[in-house]
Order: C-alpha cells, then structure tokens, then sequence
C-alpha cells in the first residue's frame, strides 16, 4: 500500500517536525547558542551567565503566564516525570487524588500509589475520552492533566476545591498553549520540549505560596523520607537565587529562553489563538473525509496542542507513515504506541507553521485517497 505514491513538491512541509515530543527546536537558536561561543557552554551554573539566564527565563515565564508576585518559579533536572514522584514524596500529606484520561495522568497516579504512606485515588475515563477534575473532600492534593499528550485531551477548566487542598497540574504538553490560569493552580509544572520548544531533562515548576508552605511543613517532619535529589525546599532556595536545583544542560535552557521570548512577543491570549486556528484545520478535516474520524468525540475535551486523527482500518498509517520518513517530509505523526491505534496523531505546538499542517493533511489525503 501506498508504493507507488510521489510527493508533490509543493506539498512538502518547509519543516517535517511534526512529533508531539521532543519539540520543533528552531534551527535560528541553534545558531545564536553557537554564537555564543566559549562563553556560554563550559560555564558554571552557579556563575553569572547562566544565572542571568535562569533569571531571564523565570522573568519571562513570570510575564507570559501573568505569574502572581508571590509565586515562586523552580527549575531542575530529570523532567516531569521526575516530579511525578517529587510531589508524591514531599508535596502530599495523607491522600492525592487522580484525574486520569491516558496513558501519563495514569503514570502520574501509579507514582503516588506506590508510596506507601499516602493514599492515592484514581477517577478515571476510558483513553480518548475527557474528565473535568473536581474537589475530593478527604484528599489534600488534587492531581490533573492539562494536556494529555496520549490522547489528545485536554482539561477545560480548573476546580474550586476545600481551604487546604492543593491544585496540581501536569502541564507537560500544554504549557503556554492550553488555556490555564496559573493563579488558580497551586503547582503548575511542566517540560520544556514540548510547546516551549527545547530539549529533555528539565522541570520547571510554579508555585504558590500555599505550595511552598506545604513543601517545607512536610520537609521539617524527620520521619518522612525524601531523597535529597528531590528536596522541593532546596530547589525552592536554589530557585529564588536565579539557580537551577542542580547542573542543568545549559543548552535546553538557552532554547527555553529563546522560545519565552518569543511567545513574549505574541502574548498568552495571541498564542491561544493560533493553537485554536491549526487545531479547527485538524479537526475540520478529520471530519470532513469519509475515511478519518477524530478520536477526541466532545469538542471540549479536543486538544488544542495534540491532535489524534483516526483512519479507517483499510489504509493501515505505517506504511505511509514510513514512506514520509524515508523522504523527509514528516516526522512523528505515528499514534501513541500504547494505544494501538491506527492513527494520526499531530503536533500543533506554536513552531509547527500553519502552512506545513496545510500541506501534511492535503499529503495524507492524496495518498489515501490514491488507494480508494
């Protein structure tokens, strides 16, 4: 199946990128960090250059998500994933309650669970459909997924929950282009390889200062055990001294920066609509052709950064998926490799360009329809 297809050359994507992770790194921050020379990479991140950068990164994060004053902005290595347990450890006092719609909310609520001295409910729907979190009365962290990059489900909107309860978000794949107002979050954590445009191994973290006061009440207590590595008070130290916890890859950062400079100069609400924009052109052709559905069924819950596009089961997608590859034309559309599915699932983070998302869905139906 699809042997005999030729790429249109004025249907080739400017820039094959199309993966849900990592992100489309601009080749433009490649080259400013080269030219940066010897000045920049080599240094200490306890030195003034990177905590300059660190700085220029908290103050651009703090601009672009109309952070509060009173919030705190955290950096440190090993990703979202990372925090998974960070927050089971040293951020739940007795429960974590868990809003799961894929394949990460679900990885997010196994780390709490296997903690043996909290508690950690799960609340869940089938893949590919949405969940609206709410509060949960006995518990005093309430865990959600904005952006569940699995599936392509997005959370529309944040709860009210009890005085004394935490807000935590895994925004991972949603910063800055799902809508959040990060005042109503009391963790809003995420990585930096996916809308913001850089590369692995990084957290980020804003906290509240209800947050803050939890993670250190919790770190006071001498029976609870925390390894050192994610200590929440020490990065919150390191992190009001313009410093990551610990030695970062200087090159993600600098891309972060570029990226948050960027996005400054669109603005949040600009940004949103844009994202909205390529997502009404998935969705709209995924409806529009007999054999494609979208996997998402409520338009609320579809995602305005990932989007999954079913196919009808008679045009099987890794063959042409392969063809893509082998001609440079589009990488990482496969669906997530857990759900089985024979899908399309596509990338609408800000650096993927209106026009290359024209071009794929137009590339996919041509050859589909050559098989018809």
């Amino acid at each position: 199946m699809f042997e005999n297809f030729k790429i249109p050359n004025e249907l080739r994507p400017a820039d094959p990128r199309f993966g849900c992770g990592p992100s489309l790194v601009p080749m433009e921050y490649v080259k400013k960090l080269y030219e940066t020379g010897n000045h920049l990479l080599g240094t200490s991140h306890r030195k003034a250059p990177i905590k300059n950068l660190v700085k220029e990164v908290q103050d651009g994060l703090r601009k672009y998500f109309r952070v509060p004053a009173d919030y705190a902005i955290v950096l440190g290595n090993g990703g979202a994933t990372l925090l998974f347990d960070m927050i089971a450890l040293g951020m739940v006092e007795k429960k974590a309650a868990h809003f799961t719609c894929g394949e990460f909310s679900e990885k997010w609520f196994k780390s709490s669970e296997m903690v043996p001295w909290i508690e950690a409910q799960q609340i869940t729907v089938a893949f590919g459909e949405g969940i609206e979190a709410k509060d949960i009365a006995d518990a005093d962290t309430i865990c959600m997924t904005l952006n569940e990059t699995s599936t392509g489900v997005q959370l529309p909107s944040i709860p009210s929950v009890h005085t004394g309860a935490l807000v935590v978000v895994d925004a991972t794949s949603g910063a800055g282009q799902v809508p959040c107002d990060v005042s109503k979050v009391d963790c809003f954590f995420f990585s930096p390889q996916k809308v913001f445009a850089s590369e692995g191994g990084l957290w980020i973290a804003i906290l509240s200062p209800k947050a803050v006061d939890r993670v250190n009440k919790i770190a006071d207590d001498k029976k609870r055990y925390i390894p050192e590595i994610m200590s929440w008070k020490q990065a919150i130290s390191n992190g009001s001294q313009n410093q990551t916890y610990n030695t970062p890859s200087i090159s993600t950062i600098y891309f972060l920066n570029e990226q948050v400079k960027c996005m400054n100069e669109l603005g949040y609400d600009r940004v949103i609509e844009e994202a909205k924009r390529k997502a009404n052109l998935l969705y709209s052709w995924g409806e529009s052709k007999p054999y494609l559905s979208v996997y998402v069924k409520e338009q609320k819950f579809r995602s305005i950064a990932v989007a999954c596009i079913n196919v009808d089961e008679k045009y099987g997608v890794d063959p042409l998926i392969k063809i893509f590859e082998k001609e440079k034309v589009a990488y990482g559309i496969d669906g997530y490799r857990r759900l089985g599915k024979n899908q399309f699932r596509i990338s609408l983070f800000h650096n993927v360009k209106y026009e290359d998302l024209e071009r794929l869905t137009k590339l996919i139906s041509m050859a589909i329809e050559a098989e018809r």
